[in-house]
């Protein structure tokens, strides 16, 4: 997909995984929400999965990544930061730390149903991490002001900020991770909820076991181009010929 282009990966991205559980994930059907109605939505959702069994819909976010800092919200109402900066600098204490994760700003913590499809080009890996959010509120033993400029612990831990975040630490002062700030001029990348997939690798679960190997494949490439140059007929032909071969697949 990163073939195609970096603005557009991780659309193809969320219509190739609702196809992908609609065509061998039995049990469930997928819809692609859309960007359209994705912007006025209550949630983040970029595709939804429905229970055939219970008809129970399930939003998920799909965010594709380098492997490095991942946003996990991007806190559009802008609660986060001004609620955490209204309780100090150096927030402490199992009773206090609860009270936040309970506070209607933090509501959705546990709420934010994110697939990260994380890669690195250069090694030509890729991994499906989920965040455990479930660990990051048990373990979150402090949460830390860090100011414009300034750093916390070695380079493992963060580089001088640009803008300030609040992070979150574990007892052993483990990054989990951070909520950046929330100002009225921040753009969606410089507030929210963000983690980090090396520095928090603790806290995430990989549905595919760890990293696998991928090539480059042009031949996709060549598909979508002659696809946006061809007529419906000559879609409605290689949709047969690719379900056919899908077909063929599931049946192995």
């Amino acid at each position: 997909m990163r073939l195609i282009g970096n603005k557009t990966h991780g659309d193809l991205a969320e219509i190739g995984i609702a196809e992908f559980i609609n065509q061998f994930m039995y049990d469930f059907t997928s819809i692609h929400v859309g960007k359209d109605l994705f912007r006025a939505k209550e949630h983040e959702e970029d595709i939804v999965i429905i229970s055939e069994m219970t008809r129970a819909p399930f939003p998920v976010s799909l965010k594709a990544y380098g492997d490095g800092p991942l946003q996990l919200s991007t806190d559009s109402d802008m609660r986060l930061f001004p609620f955490l900066e209204s309780l100090g600098k150096d927030i402490t204490g199992k009773t206090s730390i609860e009270k936040i994760f309970a506070s209607p700003a933090f509501s959705d913590f546990s709420n934010i149903n994110v697939m990260p499809l994380i890669y690195n080009e250069r090694k030509k890996q890729c991994n499906i991490m989920v965040f455990d959010h479930n660990a990051a509120k048990i373990n979150t033993n402090r949460i830390l002001y860090i100011g414009k400029g300034e750093s916390f612990g070695d380079k493992t831990q963060g580089k001088a900020r640009l803008h300030p975040i609040y992070m979150f630490l574990d007892s052993d002062n483990n990054y989990i991770c951070e909520v950046r700030y929330g100002g009225a001029t921040a753009n969606a990348l410089q507030r929210g909820l963000w983690t980090h997939t090396k520095n928090a690798t603790r806290y995430f679960d990989s549905i595919t076991s760890g990293w696998i190997d991928y090539s480059h494949n042009t031949a996709l490439v060549r598909l979508f181009s002659l696809a946006l140059n061809s007529t419906e007929k000559g879609h409605l032909e290689a949709n047969e010929i690719l379900q056919a071969d899908i077909d063929a697949f599931k049946a192995r």
